[in-house]
């Protein structure tokens, strides 16, 4: 797409919820060049996606596939996807009613994660 609606506040807003532990970002490094990612916010045993983007072919696929491991490794139960994309529902996503969706905040987002770690155990820079 073209620019973008990350302003300076929300940079600053993401940034001291990564310095408090709840915002995270999944990035995906061909050499020394950032070719794509994801970021978002744990809670409890769910991950709230907020956006993900790709500078080469199937980067962002990397950065969630790898999201979805790490998530499965802590516990967690689901990512919040906020806006569904034939994208998305490719990889496995799918839209779920109001109440659904509610009923799985209500049992999932007080979980304790397994771990604070979200360093992954290898680069997934190698997969694309």
């Amino acid at each position: 797409q073209q620019g973008t609606w990350i302003e300076p506040e929300m940079i600053d807003a993401y940034s001291t919820l990564n310095a408090q532990g709840w915002a995270h970002s999944i990035e995906v490094w061909r050499d020394e060049s950032l070719v794509g990612g994801l970021y978002g916010v744990a809670i409890g045993g769910v991950f709230f996606g907020e956006s993900m983007f790709s500078r080469e072919a199937n980067a962002s696929k990397v950065a969630l596939v790898t999201l979805v491991s790490l998530l499965k490794k802590r516990g967690a139960q689901f990512i919040d996807c906020q806006i569904e994309s034939e994208h998305l529902n490719s990889l496995g996503a799918r839209n779920v009613s109001r109440v659904d969706f509610e009923n799985r905040l209500q049992h999932t987002i007080h979980m304790a994660a397994v771990s604070d770690t979200w360093t992954p155990a290898a680069s997934c820079g190698e997969l694309i």
